[in-house]
C-alpha cells in the first residue's frame, strides 16, 4: 500500500535518488561544521570531549569486569548470529523450501550415514522395489546389477551402440534417488513417439551418452547419473563384459537371449552365458567383501539373480563374506520361467548355479545363505493359485532356514511392498547385531516387532 511506512521508506532508495539524498546529508553536515567554526567551537574537539565524558561516566557506572563480560557477550551474539545466517543461506541453496526443515534433514542424514552396509544383488523391477524401501534406513547401499538384458530399449542400445544394457542400472539409480526432484522423473520418462526415439527412456539415453564420452566406461556413467540424481547409494554392474544368457531346458532344447527365456515351454535345467565366466567388476567384489548385510533378490531367479552368479568371483565372494545373507523369494510363480516352482526349487537353483549341489556341501565356514524370506498372506504361506509353494522340509534339507513374513503389496498383487520388505529384512538383521537404526516412521523395534514369529513362521 502507498500509505504504509514500508512503501514510503522504499521510495527514498529508488534507483537514481540515493546519491542525491546522500549529497543533501553531506551538505547539511558541512553547513553545521561551518557554523560551529564561526562560533569558535571546533567540532572535532567537541566530539572528542563528548566521547571522553561518555566513556568516563560509563567506567564509573560499570566496573571493568562487568563491562568486559557485556562486550564479550554482545560480540559473541553478533558473531553467532552472523555465522548462523551464513550457514542458513548456504544450506537453503541445497534444501528446497518444499522439503523437510534443515535440522530434520541434517539429523536424518547423520543417522542414515551410520546405517549398515547393505549389498543387494539382482536386477529388474524387484531390485528397484527393495531399494526404494532400503534408502529410508541407510545411505550405505550398493546394488550389484546384472547386464544380461537384451530386450526393449536396453536391447536396442546394446545392439546399435555396443554398450552394456543400461535399463536395470537406470532403474536402480532412480530408485535410490531423491524422489522430490523433477530430474528423477526425467530419467524415468519414456518417449512415446519419434523416429528412433520411441520406446527409449531418457535415463537409458543419458547413460549411453556418458558411456560414449568416457570411452565405454559404464561404471563412470553410473557414477555421473547417481550424482545428478543425488542417489543415496551406488549402483555397480556385476561385470563390464557383455554377456548373452542361454537357458538349457530339460527337454534338450536351448533358448538364447534374456528376453526369450520367459517363453520357455519346459523347465530350465541350466542357465549359462556367453562368454563363459565373465570377469567380475572389482568394485562389486570389494562391496560384497565389506558388506554387513547381503540380500539376493527379489526378482526373476533365472534372468535377474542367477546371471550375477555366473560372473567369475561373485559366488566365491558371497561365500567368503561375513555378512548376514538372505534370499528374498518371489511372491508368485513366473510363467515359463519358474512355473510350478516351490521355494526350495528357487533356492536349489541358486545353489546349483553358484557351484554347489546342495546346502550341506558348501564346505566353507559361512553358508551361502542364512535365510530365505517367504511371503505369507492371510491365507498362509500357500495362499493364492499361483503363489510359490512353501516347503520347509525341502529347505531344511538344503541347509537354508526359512523366514516367513507378510511382505506383499496390497496395491500390486504378486509384488513385494517396498516398505514392508525393507522393514522386515532390517529388523531381522538388527536383532542379530543388537544395533539401533533410524526408523522413518519414528518408531524403533517396539514390543510387537520384537516378538518371535507366529507358529506359521519358522523360528529364528
Amino acid at each position: 500500500m502507498k500509505n504504509t511506512l514500508e512503501y514510503k521508506l522504499r521510495s527514498f532508495i529508488l534507483p537514481g535518488l540515493k546519491r542525491w539524498i546522500l549529497f543533501i546529508f553531506c551538505g547539511i553536515a558541512v553547513i553545521v561544521f561551518g557554523v560551529l567554526l564561526l562560533l569558535e567551537e571546533h567540532p572535532v574537539r567537541m566530539m572528542l570531549d563528548l566521547t571522553n565524558d561518555l566513556l568516563s561516566d560509563a567506567t564509573r557506572v560499570l566496573p571493568h569486569k562487568i563491562s568486559g563480560i557485556i562486550a564479550i557477550s554482545i560480540g559473541g551474539l553478533l558473531t553467532a548470529a552472523a555465522v548462523g545466517k551464513l550457514a542458513l543461506s548456504i544450506l537453503v541453496a541445497y534444501v528446497p523450501d518444499d522439503r523437510e526443515s534443515i535440522p530434520d534433514v541434517l539429523y536424518r542424514k547423520r543417522l542414515l550415514d551410520r546405517g549398515p552396509r547393505v549389498v543387494v544383488i539382482g536386477g529388474g523391477t524387484g531390485l528397484s522395489t527393495l531399494l526404494k524401501g532400503l534408502k529410508q534406513f541407510t545411505n550405505n547401499i550398493t546394488a550389484i546389477v546384472t547386464v544380461g538384458d537384451d530386450g526393449g530399449s536396453s536391447g536396442r542400445l546394446r545392439e546399435e551402440m555396443g554398450v552394456l544394457p543400461p535399463g536395470d542400472i537406470r532403474n536402480c539409480i532412480t530408485a535410490l534417488a531423491d524422489e522430490d526432484k523433477l530430474v528423477t522423473e526425467l530419467f524415468r520418462y519414456r518417449f512415446q513417439q519419434g523416429n528412433g526415439l520411441e520406446g527409449h527412456s531418457f535415463g537409458n539415453l543419458f547413460l549411453t551418452a556418458v558411456c560414449a564420452i568416457t570411452n565405454g566406461d559404464m561404471l563412470e556413467a553410473a557414477r555421473v547419473a547417481s550424482r545428478v540424481l543425488n542417489s543415496c547409494g551406488q549402483v555397480l554392474p556385476s561385470t563390464l563384459s557383455g554377456m548373452t544368457l542361454v537357458a538349457d531346458l530339460e527337454n534338450g532344447h536351448s533358448i538364447t537371449g534374456e528376453c526369450h527365456i520367459p517363453e520357455a515351454r519346459g523347465h530350465i535345467k541350466r542357465l549359462r552365458c556367453e562368454p563363459v565366466s565373465p570377469v567380475a567388476t572389482p568394485e562389486a567384489l570389494e562391496a560384497i567383501k565389506n558388506a554387513e548385510f547381503l540380500i539376493l533378490g527379489p526378482g526373476s531367479v533365472y534372468t535377474s539373480i542367477i546371471p550375477n552368479l555366473l560372473v567369475k568371483g561373485v559366488p566365491e565372494a558371497i561365500m567368503q563374506s561375513r555378512a548376514r545373507k538372505v534370499y528374498v523369494c518371489n511372491v508368485r510363480q513366473q510363467k515359463g520361467e519358474t512355473t510350478d516352482y516351490s521355494v526350495a526349487d528357487h533356492v536349489k537353483a541358486l545353489l546349483e548355479h553358484a557351484g554347489f549341489a546342495n546346502g550341506s556341501q558348501l564346505g566353507a565356514p559361512q553358508r551361502f545363505l542364512d535365510r530365505v524370506l517367504v511371503h505369507a498372506d492371510e491365507n498362509g504361506p500357500d495362499g493364492g493359485p499361483d503363489a510359490v509353494k512353501y516347503d520347509p522340509d525341502k529347505l531344511k534339507a538344503l541347509g537354508v532356514r526359512p523366514m516367513v513374513r507378510d511382505v506383499a503389496s496390497t496395491v500390486l498383487p504378486g509384488r513385494h511392498d517396498s516398505e514392508k520388505l525393507a522393514e522386515t529384512l532390517l529388523l531381522w538383521y538388527l536383532r542379530r547385531k543388537n544395533r539401533r537404526l533410524f526408523w522413518p516412521r519414528a518408531r524403533l523395534a517396539g514390543p510387537e516387532e520384537s516378538k518371535e514369529p507366529t507358529p506359521m513362521a519358522a523360528s529364528l
